[in-house]
């Protein structure tokens, strides 16, 4: 039976907290063993307790309905997972040195213990972990485009050239910065696209406040030939519904297993997320064209890039894996899909899937990068 989207948010916090507790419990120990003297060891509980206790404490609560001192509570929580996650990693690095120096002598046991070694690697092991987490936060903030040409069969177009400009995991809520959307919307109408596609995964949660009627507002600003035309993910339905009024809103095209024809010169197709019951195949889909023009499609989660490579589709645009968002998950996440990230060709469709324009979790982007996928379509 497959999950309800309830059980899939209780899962994803579940392995949320079990990525956040057991690094702290390994991080609390080495440390303490390694690098704090036995008479501050009762302090040193004290302050890692305080410090790792504020991501569980205040790391889900509702944002919107907070004063000023949790809203700074919440923010620094957010930044507690990616650090624990880099001095984790930091930590077992010096612990692979001490391995590798039991076999090679190159500190001394003496050395190793003195105060001022201890006290300078610490310090250091600190001091990377959040320049790491802050270059993360620099990262998700500075947008980039990401440029692409490739060639397609004509058909039938009247067209000789397509511009597309194309984003995915914007995860826009309450809390969403409308200078990062303004930067956004500014950013994309300066690359002057054709058509603008957003690849699901664009806004989750309750949409009333002012906040987001300023993002709506910014979105509609969106300057193109042919528009704007979004799909949805996952996370438009955790809430319990999709986000439909959004979209209409912000001056979208919702396209919902739904094929439409363009300018009488392409098609651009759009599929539910494979979560949602109601999708059909990518050939059922395509079976009301005639084929006589090219075929742009978005799927959410590149998943069946060979199913779609053996159908109609010249272009097919996704999002959802973010990259693996935190090095080095971005591995895992590679190990997982055919294409994670980025251009392949397989057949005669061109995938694309994008890192994400934003992200969701902690506000830390150290892999990949925010990006706008400018995708030059020659018709030849």
């Amino acid at each position: 039976m497959p999950f309800s989207n309830q059980n899939c948010v209780f899962m994803f916090f579940l392995y949320i907290s079990l990525a956040y507790i057991i690094p702290n419990v390994y991080v609390f120990f080495r440390i303490r063993n390694l690098f704090i003297s036995k008479g501050y060891r009762q302090r040193y509980l004290l302050i890692y307790l305080l410090i790792a206790f504020v991501y569980p404490l205040f790391g889900r609560s509702a944002y919107e309905h907070m004063n000023l001192l949790l809203q700074a509570m919440y923010t620094i929580s957010s930044y507690l997972l990616p650090f624990y996650l880099y001095l984790f990693l930091a930590v077992l690095v010096f612990d692979l040195f001490l391995l590798f120096n039991l076999l090679i002598r190159i500190l001394s046991p003496e050395r190793r213990k003195s105060f001022s070694f201890r006290v300078i690697t610490l310090s250091v092991m600190i001091l990377l972990s959040v320049s790491v987490v802050v270059g993360g936060a620099i990262n998700l903030n500075s947008i980039q485009v990401s440029k692409y040409k490739i060639e397609v069969p004509r058909k039938n177009s009247r067209l000789d050239h397509l511009r597309v400009a194309f984003v995915a995991d914007i995860h826009i809520q309450q809390n969403t910065s409308i200078r990062f959307i303004d930067q956004f919307v500014n950013k994309a109408n300066a690359l002057q696209p054709d058509i603008m596609l957003l690849g699901g995964d664009i806004v989750e949660g309750k949409q009333e406040d002012g906040t987001t009627e300023a993002i709506e507002s910014a979105l509609r600003n969106l300057k193109t030939k042919y528009g704007s035309f979004a799909i949805l993910g996952n996370h438009e339905s955790y809430n319990g519904k999709e986000q439909n009024s959004f979209f209409r809103r912000s001056g979208m095209t919702l396209l919902c297993d739904t094929v439409i024809k363009v300018d009488s010169s392409f098609y651009l197709a759009g599929r539910y997320d494979q979560r949602n019951r109601k999708r059909i195949t990518t050939t059922a889909l395509l079976n009301g064209t005639t084929h006589d023009l090219p075929i742009l499609m978005m799927d959410h989660r590149p998943n069946e890039l060979q199913e779609a490579s053996q159908t109609a589709t010249d272009v097919q645009f996704s999002g959802h894996t973010h990259n693996g968002q935190l090095f080095p998950l971005n591995f895992i996440i590679h190990s997982m899909y055919e294409l994670s990230w980025g251009y392949r060709k397989i057949r005669n469709t061109n995938f694309f899937v994008t890192s994400g324009l934003r992200l969701w979790g902690p506000p830390v982007k150290t892999a990949g990068k925010s990006e706008i996928m400018l995708v030059d379509i020659t018709f030849n």
